[in-house]
């Protein structure tokens, strides 16, 4: 077997080191789908990365994405030898992706229509474990099945470059590979459909036309986000509690949180009531010293900037919110620890719309909302997310950082504070996951949401995912 492995690969190196000369020529025949490629990953990829290609040819991927360290390896001498001449500030090396022997962690890796190629996938993901942390992503693309004819006629017509794949491997194949060996799939997608530049029209078509539902299966380009879970030592945490006019709730929030990790400090964030609120969170403060509350007013406004300001003040490693009008109980927020430590999820989300809703809780508009909006989001971020809106999210410090270090893409879009953590930690390829929660009735005060002025907004940023997400 090995034997056989091994002729193939000769004969695999061969080939490409015979294509190597050639490879800028076809890259330029093909700019249209290499400058697609690009996109796609400079969007998932921020500047400043340290980064691993598997099957990095001569190079040109690696730096367009500009690394801080860029290593690229391939079978090719020629190809390798062709990359140091051109990218010297980047490193490579002439390897078998079934020998790879390095024990340093990469911030991403990436193998790049080049799976087919491997005489033994599930030895290149196994290795690959000792290149990646339980932060670092592997994001791989390869051709879908349907396109194989096609992509054999463009070879005979010498409109691409002549390649013979040893395994065509589709979805559920690398899916498999990757959970043997301890991954976890985060996304899934297709892109590209139309792979001839025309001005305006291949735009329409593989920008949006592509991502509409069935169509988007024809797609040329399929890609995989996977992970490493592992699980990590036990954690402190910061509860944010955004109040405004929740006079009512405030001690009864305290009195109900538990302890939760190996420290708990719980902050609340008041911003413009007229009911006494702030009095009040100073007054329970000073009545419970053992719960470690500290407090604050925001200068903006909504409940976004609120959020904002209390992660600015915490200083646990895990950051909770739990909304101040107690409809999502306390009690619940250890599950979210639970599985934010075990690794279960990056970014947790309550779900409200899994269990019966207590009477009076949400009005029967709201559920067809909640739920047209869930599949909507679903589909906008490549990943399952049944409720938006629920104001009990966690999220790690460490992730918050990065997010936060990345909120420029987005702007200052969101009052809510949901959609800068949900669309953040989506830009981030972070898993989510969602845990349901008893939503109870308000036994104080009165709902801060305006049904259809907020509901024109989410409409709104519907629209503005489209874009910033979807449509890339």
């Amino acid at each position: 077997m090995q034997a056989a492995a091994d002729s193939t690969d000769i004969k695999l190196k061969k080939q490409m080191d015979k294509l190597a000369r050639g490879r800028k020529k076809w890259r330029q025949l093909n700019s249209y789908y290499y400058r697609d490629m690009s996109r796609f990953f400079k969007f998932h990829i921020p500047n400043n990365s340290s980064i691993l290609e598997i099957g990095s040819g001569t190079g040109e991927l690696l730096s367009e994405l500009s690394p801080r360290r860029g290593l690229g390896v391939d079978i090719s001498r020629e190809m390798i030898g062709l990359a140091r001449e051109n990218f010297r500030t980047l490193e490579f090396m002439e390897m078998r992706a079934e020998e790879l022997s390095l024990d340093e962690n990469f911030d991403f890796v990436i193998i790049t229509d080049t799976v087919g190629y491997f005489s033994d996938v599930q030895t290149v993901f196994h290795r690959l474990k000792k290149t990646m942390s339980a932060d670092s992503r592997l994001i791989l693309t390869y051709h879908n099945f349907f396109w194989m004819p096609l992509l054999k006629l463009a070879e005979i017509l010498h409109l691409k470059m002549p390649q013979k794949p040893l395994n065509w491997l589709n979805r559920d194949d690398l899916i498999n590979l990757l959970e043997l060996e301890g991954y976890e799939v985060i996304k899934t997608g297709r892109r590209f459909l139309f792979p001839i530049f025309i001005p305006i029209l291949s735009g329409l078509i593989n920008r949006f036309l592509a991502q509409l539902p069935i169509i988007n299966r024809l797609c040329l380009t399929t890609y995989l986000i996977a992970r490493l879970p592992q699980a990590s030592k036990e954690m402190s945490v910061s509860i944010i509690i955004p109040a405004r006019n929740e006079k009512g709730n405030i001690e009864q929030a305290v009195k109900r949180l538990p302890v939760i990790g190996s420290r708990t400090e719980i902050i609340f964030i008041e911003g413009g009531s007229t009911d006494g609120t702030f009095e009040e969170i100073e007054r329970v403060a000073g009545l419970y010293p053992e719960k470690n509350i500290s407090f604050g007013r925001q200068e903006g406004k909504g409940k976004g900037d609120a959020v904002r300001k209390g992660f600015s003040m915490a200083t646990g490693d895990i950051l909770m919110i739990l909304d101040a009008d107690l409809t999502v109980a306390p009690e619940d927020l250890p599950k979210f620890y639970s599985a934010l430590r075990a690794d279960r999820g990056e970014f947790i989300n309550g779900c409200r719309l899994v269990y019966p809703l207590e009477k009076d809780s949400m009005m029967t508009l709201n559920i067809f909302g909640n739920k047209f909006f869930s599949l909507m989001f679903s589909w906008l971020l490549g990943q399952r997310l049944k409720d938006t809106l629920c104001g009990t999210k966690v999220i790690s410090r460490k992730n918050y950082e990065r997010l936060a270090a990345n909120r420029a893409y987005f702007g200052e879009f969101d009052p809510f504070g949901d959609f800068d953590l949900i669309f953040g930690a989506a830009k981030l390829d972070l898993k989510i996951a969602e845990i349901p929660i008893q939503y109870h009735a308000r036994q104080y005060g009165e709902t801060n949401i305006s049904r259809f002025k907020h509901g024109w907004l989410l409409l709104k940023m519907v629209a503005f995912a489209m874009n910033k997400i979807k449509f890339i």
